[in-house]
């Protein structure tokens, strides 16, 4: 009985033991169920992204760095081929002259109050060569900007000094730097300066992630852009009400191109859809960026297909592919992944960015990142300031159009096409070797400028984005008399003597390798584009044109030499002995 009572005691001894262990792998079981979820939930926030998540804007500052990058480029490459003949030390309009004026205006000093009057880095330069200040202000505008524009990473020093030189030039250069796409320039250029790091140079810079209030005011710089085309439309010629606008605009804007011709043929309904269109675009589309991503993002996207079809119908400077570029803002890293390239470069730092950010591993905020939300505060509310006379203008029925309301021009107006002319007439120089510019047998020849109509038989060109400044400004002249635009008889005096200046501005002339003309004169023409498949379009005619009469008299250097004393203009050599 005893050696029974042992067994069973025990047995029950380990059953208990065996329970207690059973017990104890229960427990070891379920704690390491839990720690096994918490490792898998670890593991998926380790794991990387695959695709680009939305709400994030490096790729959108790489491609906005590069698109404003370009425009610099163009923008510089135009001054460097273009400044010394208009502005230079021989040029039309030289801005030593004009520098000068503005300093005895301002009490004859170079001081602050010249500075707010002409903001321009060459009131600290060498006034003794003009030219070579020109070229220099160009040649390192371009540099800066090509290497943005193929490195697609840049630094706020490298965005400011391209403003400050744009800027400069911008100032002194009178009329011919009198387009409101070169406000608009400055403008984009100066929000460009503030997606950059101050001195890093990175695609992705870790610590410097783009504000998304910099991001707004490229959004805010489009609705203002489109809003103040459409509202100058409606409330300014009565063609665009009445959907006739466009039956006239391909021939008349001011340097067609070779689609110009054929759109302008298009059908008359056609050309009411394209005017219905513009206006849906310019005063409907904008305020989609203020519905959420996806509608921003049709906003951005019909606005870019827009600017597109103005830039394959004509030749408007830089301008259309300027608008493109706040229109970019529109779209997050998400829509823009496809432009680069998956597994490496950009593409792969941004999501590896974003991993950690799912993760929870972003890095704390520096002292740096600080001070630079403060700064991205500051430029919103200095864009909202200056905003508020630029929207009173968009409210008011007597709007104005392309006007900047600071001298930095950060917030400006704009507008375009605000009245369409309905008939297209060009000034024709004209010279001749005859003695008596009244002798019927005189053999007038005419000069061609670069790009706007003069032969008929030349096809219009295609020019885009590049600009040539005179022959915009030629446009102007046009349906202004000559007493309105007085360098024109500038123009025909530089004609008289050769002038190898002016002559680079041209195309063609007619006296290359002869003596130069003893008269020079200005007709006045009305240009249509010819029909196609008509007679005219079958002998190679591009256009046609009537004379409507004289623009200008047939002048001599001789006659002319009063006319530039009293303007302070450098008169022609007049040669001896010429009979």
């Amino acid at each position: 009985m005893a050696a029974s009572g042992e067994r069973a005691e025990s047995s029950v001894r380990k059953r208990r033991v065996g329970s207690r262990r059973t017990e104890t792998e229960t427990d070891s079981a379920v704690s390491g169920g839990e720690d096994g979820k918490h490792s898998s939930s670890d593991a998926e926030k380790e794991k990387p992204l695959l695709s680009l998540q939305p709400g994030t804007f490096w790729l959108t500052r790489i491609v906005l760095l590069r698109s404003v990058a370009f425009i610099y480029f163009v923008a510089f490459s135009v001054a460097y081929n273009q400044n010394k003949q208009l502005i230079g030390e021989h040029g039309l309009m030289p801005c030593k002259s004009y520098l000068r004026s503005v300093k005895r205006y301002v009490g004859g000093k170079i001081g602050m109050a010249a500075m707010a009057y002409t903001p321009s880095v060459l009131w600290f330069l060498d006034w003794s060569d003009m030219d070579a200040n020109l070229d220099g202000i160009a040649l390192l505008g371009m540099a800066l900007s090509g290497f943005v524009l193929v490195m697609g990473m840049a630094n706020m020093v490298i965005m400011l000094t391209l403003w400050v030189l744009y800027h400069s030039l911008v100032n002194i250069g009178q009329l011919w730097y009198s387009f409101g796409w070169e406000s608009q320039l400055l403008e984009t250029g100066f929000l460009a300066i503030f997606l950059c790091p101050v001195w890093t140079l990175s695609q992705v810079p870790r610590r410097c992630p783009p504000s998304l209030i910099c991001i707004w005011t490229f959004r805010w710089l489009i609705v203002r852009i489109m809003l103040g085309a459409g509202l100058i439309k409606i409330r300014g010629d009565k063609c665009w009400r009445d959907l006739t606008c466009m039956d006239y605009h391909y021939e008349t804007q001011p340097v067609p191109n070779p689609m110009s011709y054929y759109m302008h043929c298009s059908p008359w309904w056609f050309h009411r859809f394209e005017t219905l269109s513009n206006h849906f675009v310019e005063l409907i589309v904008p305020f989609f960026t203020f519905l959420g991503r996806r509608m921003c993002m049709v906003n951005g996207a019909i606005q870019i297909l827009f600017q597109v079809v103005l830039i394959v119908s004509g030749n408007l400077s830089f301008l259309n592919w300027l608008t493109i570029v706040p229109s970019l803002a529109c779209f997050d890293d998400a829509s823009l992944g496809f432009l680069f390239r998956s597994g490496a470069g950009a593409k792969k730092a941004v999501l590896e960015i974003q991993s950690e950010d799912v993760a929870g591993r972003t890095p704390a905020p520096t002292k740096g990142m600080l001070i630079r939300r403060v700064v991205n505060i500051s430029l919103g509310i200095l864009i909202g300031y200056l905003s508020i006379p630029v929207v009173m203008n968009l409210l008011s029925s007597r709007q104005v159009m392309n006007t900047s309301f600071d001298s930095l021009r950060i917030v400006n107006t704009y507008g375009a096409f605000g009245s369409i002319t309905k008939e297209r007439t060009e000034v024709i120089f004209q010279g001749t070797l005859s003695p008596d510019p009244k002798d019927p047998e005189a053999l007038w020849e005419e000069y061609q400028f670069m790009c706007k109509p003069g032969d008929v038989y030349r096809r219009p060109c295609l020019l885009s984005p590049y600009h040539y400044r005179l022959d915009w400004l030629m446009w102007f002249a046009a349906f202004q008399t000559y007493e309105q635009s007085e360098w024109v008889i500038h123009i025909a005096g530089r004609l008289l003597s050769n002038d190898s200046t002016v002559l680079s501005l041209l195309d063609h002339n007619p006296f290359q390798g002869r003596d130069p003309p003893r008269w020079v004169r200005g007709e006045h023409f009305r240009y249509r584009f010819s029909q196609p498949g008509s007679a005219s379009a079958a002998q190679g005619k591009w256009w046609l044109r009537k004379r409507i009469g004289a623009y200008f008299p047939p002048v001599n250097l001789e006659g002319l030499r009063g006319y530039f004393q009293s303007r302070n203009w450098p008169h022609p050599h007049i040669q001896q002995n010429r009979k």
